[in-house]
């Protein structure tokens, strides 16, 4: 791609636990990357990356970068390791895991997740490793299982409007979602469709960066999202927005909705919401007398207890009103249902009844590892946790109540083994680090949950010093342990050829293009045809009553609404140059954000005698976390923002936001309650 023999470019896929999955394009000079950008060519990315992404080279030569194995020699959490090499490492690595699984092997346990978006370095030979082994399965439900149940149980998978329609709205709603910072690509959509004169609204506790650049923004109290929803169907109802005909040919259940939405007039729910009744009925009349009302569902909205039933509820409304038949119309949260990705092709779970020999599967929920971390051997737990192999994670720095994450990775007794790029947190606590490949080091295959496009990452340079690909370290302990099945030593390019059907993502046209785009329908259900049981969009599940959980969506409160004790709620969203722990060490980001803060509004800094920019201790009965004040008018009163996520070893007292969280799960996916946090806030000594 390049006239010049000594520098050529090398097209990508951003790995990053981002909707956009940008095509990026690395230029190499002699044998060193120089730059990396958005890749013109697909559309989605169109030349464009995020300001995190974009200085990805500086990640890559990181002065810091960890290019050798360690060995721990000091007390856990101390970081003192010595050099030694690959052989040594895994030698030891995997006599000490075989002697567990001689044992029982679901003493050990897989921890990973979204470090890399990545089907092949992400989930699939360590899958097929951990699988054959016997070891302990990871329910990975840290960032959206409770959105995925109310997708799975109301549309029946991760479908929706695909991203680029939007731009035909008159009318967005972005609900719990900040694309100037979590999907900056979607954002010049929708400011596209601004610009043809749609209305955009943004509904969040915060006034995020997207918030204060649309039309409106109504900053409702944390985990009230459900009773807003049901209001804006109250409304529908009794001022005849609804689409008939649509809801008696493609829903299931409309007159039980039909009664719980009732139950909320506009005067109820703006008592719960703490928003106006003007602000409820204004947003009821855009979406109710709008077709091309799109809203952009996100993540953050569902981190509370009852999560899952006020997505279900959200969920519901294209239906309600008829928004799906036309372009623009309808609701996204994630768009991954569409990709027809082989993932047991991938992951062969079939192994799982080789590893275990007999023995009873058992599953650990990735959000309660600091307790489960601690639990004895028993019946119900089953084994005491004697091994964790961490990969594409940081659980001490990311998980909830992180002072029981701490206690759990400190047992002596515990045998870790970490795979990363840095000396992270939880590298920290490790027996043994092993240095891991980035993504222009390494093959890897990726789908989207928020574009319709299969991307294809090629390595533009050899890893660094001494670094591995996530798929080779397991290949070499596959070795070492006596695991002789085939699938074990496939290579990466086998592994990205198995992930889908040729027919329908051409490798060939992958290597040539970076992508390929799937062929979805610009009005997917416009006529029906959900990817549910029933075909119909689902306002009542019968697999959930199945289970014992209700039928209809429902609102449920808060876990842990303020007290006179704790009469603060606390949401910690990303910050803006960071995504999750990943970038909090790359010196030009970590300049941007300056230092760990928590934003608080004028009133209740004043009621504390706060000032910006003085140290603050916020507190609940979990512990204190040390930061900076930013007294702001961004948060609603009642409400601070705890902006993550910070490595705890850069924090003021060596801990982070998620010192405060807790182990709360939410109401269907058990996932955590990262927004559904009490705390207060005094000045630090």
């Amino acid at each position: 791609m390049s006239n010049d023999p000594s520098m050529v470019q090398v097209l990508h896929a951003c790995p990053h636990d981002c909707p956009d999955t940008c095509s990026m394009v690395s230029t190499v000079e002699n044998g060193q990357v120089i730059k990396v950008q958005g890749n013109p060519a697909h559309p989605m990315t169109d030349g464009v990356l995020c300001t995190k992404v974009a200085r990805y080279h500086e990640r890559l030569y990181h002065p810091d970068r960890l290019l050798q194995p360690l060995k721990r020699v000091g007390p856990k959490g101390t970081g003192q390791f010595v050099p030694v090499s690959w052989d040594e490492a895994l030698d030891d690595i995997a006599a000490k895991l075989s002697a567990i699984a001689a044992k029982d092997p679901r003493a050990i346990l897989p921890y990973h997740y979204a470090g890399t978006m990545g089907l092949v370095q992400g989930g699939s030979l360590c899958s097929r490793f951990f699988h054959r082994l016997g070891a302990s399965q990871l329910n990975q439900t840290i960032c959206a299982a409770a959105g995925t149940e109310a997708y799975t149980h109301t549309l029946g998978s991760g479908v929706g409007m695909p991203a680029q329609t939007f731009a035909s709205s008159r009318v967005i709603v972005l609900w719990g979602s900040n694309p100037v910072v979590s999907c900056v690509h979607f954002w010049r959509v929708v400011q596209k469709a601004k610009r043809a004169g749609a209305k955009v609204i943004a509904i969040d506790p915060r006034r995020t960066e997207s918030a204060e650049k649309c039309d409106e923004h109504l900053a409702l109290r944390p985990g009230t999202d459900a009773p807003l929803a049901f209001a804006i169907m109250q409304q529908c109802i009794v001022n005849g927005w609804i689409d008939q005909s649509y809801i008696d040919a493609h829903t299931l259940g409309w007159e039980g909705l039909r009664e719980r939405a009732l139950e909320w007039p506009p005067e109820r729910a703006a008592e719960v919401c703490g928003l106006s009744v003007d602000q409820i009925q204004s947003l009821a009349r855009d979406i109710g007398t709008t077709p091309q009302t799109g809203i952009r569902l996100n993540y953050g909205m569902q981190r509370v207890k009852g999560g899952a039933n006020a997505a279900r509820a959200i969920l519901s409304l294209p239906a309600v009103t008829g928004a799906w038949r036309h372009e623009g119309g309808g609701v996204l949260l994630s768009s991954s249902g569409f990709f027809p990705k082989k993932i047991a092709d991938l992951t062969r779970p079939d192994l799982l009844t080789l590893g275990l020999q007999g023995r009873s599967p058992r599953v650990i929920n990735m959000t309660t590892i600091g307790r489960d971390l601690q639990q004895p051997t028993s019946e119900a737990f089953g084994p005491a946790i004697e091994a964790v192999v961490v990969f594409n994670s940081n659980p001490v720095a990311i998980a909830p109540d992180s002072r029981q994450v701490v206690a759990g990775f400190q047992r002596e007794d515990l045998f870790t083994v970490v795979l990363e790029h840095f000396q992270t947190d939880t590298a920290d606590y490790a027996d043994y680090v092993l240095p891991a490949s980035m993504q222009l080091e390494h093959w890897d295959i990726h789908a989207s949950y928020g574009h319709t496009d299969v991307l294809l990452n090629r390595p533009a340079v050899p890893p660094a010093g001494q670094c591995k690909p996530n798929t080779e370290v397991f290949r070499e302990l596959a070795k070492r342990i006596g695991l002789n099945d085939p699938c074990l030593q496939e290579s990466d390019e086998a592994l990205i050829r198995q992930a889908y059907d040729d027919s329908v993502v051409p490798f060939d046209q992958l290597l040539r293009k970076g992508f390929v785009p799937l062929q979805v329908s610009r009005t997917p259900f416009a006529h029906g045809g959900f990817p549910t049981p029933s075909g119909r969009c689902e306002f009542y599940s019968q697999r959930l009553v199945d289970r014992g959980l209700p039928g209809w969506p429902e609102y449920v409160p808060n876990a842990e609404p303020p007290t006179a004790k704790h009469p603060l709620s606390m949401i910690s969203p990303p910050a803006r140059h960071f995504l999750n722990s990943t970038f909090a060490n790359v010196d030009s980001l970590q300049a941007m954000e300056r230092e760990p803060l928590v934003e608080i509004h004028p009133a209740d800094a004043a009621a504390r005698g706060i000032a910006t920019g003085a140290g603050v201790e916020v507190f609940n009965a979990r512990g204190p976390y040390r930061c900076v004040a930013q007294i702001s008018e961004r948060v609603r009163p009642g409400v601070v923002v705890g902006l993550g996520i910070w490595w705890r070893k850069l924090g003021r007292n060596g801990t982070n936001v998620n010192e405060l969280t807790s182990l709360e799960l939410t109401d269907m996916g058990e996932a955590p309650t990262f927004y559904d946090c009490a705390v207060d806030v005094k000045a630090a000594a």
